[in-house]
């Protein structure tokens, strides 16, 4: 979606007015789309495929972005701690395509994977595989690292053909918004599915209000990310946000951001300490080919990780990476997902003994 039509979209949701009363009809005909399609699969069972090891799907039902990055990147670096080889499968958009699905691991080209691979493969050591083609992409991460044990889906929450585990859902103070489905509302499907998730992560800033949730069996923790180290990004010196911020608060400072909400990280970087003298919103995904910051007077620019991993070419000495970390409401929901893991890992090896233990006969 366009960044200006993404722009006057949410605005007009926001109001729940006559644009919103005007597609209310199409609104019908996209939900009618979405049941009949998940009726489809609910009933054809040999279109969705099931790995013999567990799958996570991160997602959200709010068009844009809402935050599932940090999630991933937090669920993926606490399984590691807690003794699991985690990959990851992404669409790995803004990339340049394949007919076949690209694994990689560690320092890997945006262009080739996508802004978002590269920044979670960077931070976090897994491997990586993009294709639009979920099930496909699992398949072949699978070949390449046969080591891995717990899948995780960064996006794919309406892709239907890859079965899953365990889902978590990402939103922002927006939660459902004006409740309604596209094209009337930003819900990429009914707000009943919330019920139906294992775990629903707020995005927030220390002001927000966490968006209200249907009762359900799903795990409600609130989010807040928090500045913890800026990196110079031609020299690489990293500092902590703290020792960062005693030395640069008083010069003019700037913010420019390529994500899918840049005023949570402006409001973000206000939050905690530093004040603005221009921010820069850019269209989420924005490929770099040349400097948008050459009009910019600031003395220091700062930017996000994902905006990073395709800056460091442009080797302008006034930008700076944040590198923010989440602090979570309740920190044991990643115990209890490693729980929950546990158990559907052994009981899809048990299921695999016996249908091993059955073609021997």
């Amino acid at each position: 979606m366009k960044a200006g039509l993404e722009s006057v979209l949410h605005r007009e949701w926001g109001r729940n007015g006559l644009f919103s009363r005007m597609m209310w009809p199409l609104s019908l005909v996209y939900g009618a789309i979405v049941s009949t399609r998940r009726a489809n699969y609910e009933r054809r069972s040999d279109r969705v495929h099931h790995d013999t090891v567990p799958v996570v799907v991160v997602g959200n039902l709010y068009v844009g972005g809402t935050g599932k990055t940090p999630v991933v990147i937090a669920l993926t670096q606490a399984l590691q701690q807690r003794g699991w080889t985690p990959g990851i499968i992404s669409r790995g958009y803004g990339s340049r395509q394949g007919d076949k699905p690209r694994t990689g691991l560690g320092e890997l080209d945006p262009a080739l994977f996508g802004d978002e691979p590269a920044l979670i493969a960077a931070a976090t050591g897994a491997p990586i595989c993009v294709h639009p083609d979920r099930p496909a992409a699992l398949r072949r991460l699978r070949r390449q690292f046969p080591g891995v044990d717990v899948v995780i889906s960064d996006d794919g929450l309406q892709h239907l053909a890859l079965g899953r585990d365990l889902e978590i859902v990402v939103q922002d103070m927006r939660g459902i918004g004006n409740g309604k489905l596209l094209p009337a509302g930003p819900l990429r499907e009914p707000a009943q599915r919330l019920e139906s998730v294992d775990f629903i992560i707020n995005n927030l800033l220390p002001t927000d209000t966490a968006p209200s949730v249907p009762s359900g069996m799903a795990h409600v923790v609130n989010m807040n990310m928090q500045p913890l180290e800026v990196e110079h990004l031609v020299t690489g010196e990293r500092q902590s946000w703290k020792h960062w911020l005693s030395a640069h608060a008083q010069a003019p400072c700037a913010a420019a951001a390529a994500i899918g909400r840049p005023e949570r990280f402006f409001g973000m970087l206000e939050q905690y300490g530093l004040p603005l003298q221009q921010t820069l919103a850019l269209p989420d995904h924005h490929a770099y080919a040349t400097s948008p910051f050459q009009e910019m007077k600031a003395e220091c620019i700062l930017i996000t990780p994902k905006d990073a991993v395709k800056c460091r070419k442009l080797a302008d000495a006034r930008l700076y990476c944040v590198h923010p970390g989440p602090q979570f409401s309740d920190s044991t929901w990643l115990d209890l997902a490693d729980d929950m893991l546990s158990a559907i890992s052994e009981r899809k090896l048990a299921s695999a003994r016996a249908e091993a233990l059955n073609s021997d006969f």
